[in-house]
């Protein structure tokens, strides 16, 4: 017990200690460089500083040069990526993997698969031995938890025993929930990503990238909502043992609720971080920086940057006819053409948002109300920023024969 209580005080003071310098003044946002970090007891000097890939973004002037090895800013409404280095790059994920983890659970709670009160087993392979280098939700061996529990200590506590609890539970091995985990990471077009376990232990198979991640982030928040808030919980208590979230954001920043840390010695210190402020939500991803400190600043900064430099506008207002569509074979000739629902992009900060109406051709009778149309596209300077569906705000009844017969004359010659 008395390495599982130095575990659990050295991560709340970790946290404390982060949060604390989210409030030290700096002339410039921390910029610290990946290395390869080891276990406490064979801590060597940091590599020597590598100058930073020119980052790309969307708005003139850039966002700030952070020296992780990959990073990515997100617009959640849109999935667009705001700002990036290196997103693509297969690298590992350490404990970021568990938001895979997490999300199988959490979807099968939704679907019914799985009941937050079933019990799960702890086999020998899932427990946890209490090592310091290893994150543990503390499970007793051969006991059982609910499922509910497991949940919050993979993503509170981030907890490997909890991981490959559940990965046995609903796959029956690691392997095969490692299987059920690239199935899903496909379906949601995650194209440079591979799991081989549920934990994000290393592996030289195992890797995802910076854009993956923000992929994976978009989901859980979008189709995981009852669950959501659970990443926003900063401690846990099980087993007579409370632990705190790792994510250093969760004390500083109201406006942070979620995701999930990760660190390996291989992988660096990680963190994928959601952020919402006046309507607007983003998805940061920083993956192999130098210490808990350097990924927690640099989320700051990409924050700071992203909020300060990009807004929210309405390029039509709700309940608009944006075009009245020609209709074929119909009781009536026409249709108006709206939205199928509110509309907001999320736009740099100053600039005009041009609109572009396209309707689909040769529309003909009937038509239902609600149907889609046409589209919307938004553009500002040249640039394509997003687009939306019309759909028909009334039913448009088939003509009767000898009306059809009319309009096929009218069309033959041209009238």
């Amino acid at each position: 017990m008395i390495v599982v209580q130095t575990n659990r005080f050295f991560f709340l003071w970790a946290a404390f200690a982060l949060a604390a310098g989210a409030f030290v003044p700096s002339s410039a946002p921390y910029a610290a460089q990946p290395h390869n970090a080891k276990p406490a007891a064979q801590k060597k000097a940091a590599a020597p500083a590598q100058a930073p890939v020119t980052a790309q973004s969307t708005v003139a002037g850039g966002p700030p040069m952070l020296a992780a090895k990959a990073w990515l800013v997100m617009d959640f409404d849109s999935g667009e990526v705001l700002a990036s280095n290196n997103p693509d790059e297969a690298l590992p994920p350490a404990s970021l993997t568990k938001m895979m983890t997490s999300f199988l659970v959490e979807q099968a709670l939704r679907t019914g698969k799985l009941k937050k009160d079933d019990l799960v087993s702890v086999s020998q392979n899932a427990w946890c031995r209490g090592s310091s280098s290893e994150s543990c939700m503390y499970l007793p061996l051969n006991g059982q938890a609910t499922v509910i529990d497991i949940l919050r200590g993979i993503i509170i506590q981030s907890g490997n025993d909890a991981s490959k609890a559940i990965a046995e539970h609903m796959a029956g091995t690691e392997e095969n929930f490692a299987k059920l985990m690239n199935a899903e990471a496909q379906r949601l077009g995650m194209t440079n990503t591979r799991f081989v376990n549920a934990t994000g232990l290393p592996d030289p198979a195992h890797k995802t990238s910076a854009r993956d991640l923000a992929i994976l982030a978009r989901a859980i928040i979008h189709d995981s909502s009852e669950f959501y808030p659970i990443y926003a919980e900063r401690e846990f208590k099980y087993n007579n043992i409370n632990q705190g979230n790792r994510n250093a954001l969760l004390y500083t920043d109201p406006s942070v609720d979620g995701l999930k840390t990760g660190h390996t010695q291989e992988a660096g210190y990680c963190l994928v971080t959601s952020a919402k402020r006046n309507g607007m939500r983003f998805i940061t991803v920083i993956l192999n920086t130098q210490s808990m400190q350097a990924r927690a600043d640099q989320t700051r900064a990409l924050l700071a940057w992203g909020f300060g430099n990009f807004e929210k506008a309405t390029p039509i207002q709700p309940n608009t006819v944006v075009e009245t569509a020609k209709v074929g074979f119909g009781k009536t000739d026409t249709v108006p053409a709206v939205l199928g629902s509110p509309w907001m992009l999320t736009v740099p900060r100053g600039q005009q948002v041009q609109t572009t109406v396209q309707i689909n051709p040769d529309l003909e009778a009937p038509v239902a109300k609600g149907a889609v149309i046409g589209k919307v596209v938004a553009s500002s300077n040249g640039k394509p920023l997003g687009e939306t569906p019309l759909v028909a705000q009334a039913d448009v009844e088939r003509a009767g024969f000898f009306l059809r017969m009319w309009q096929h004359l009218l069309k033959l010659f041209g009238k």
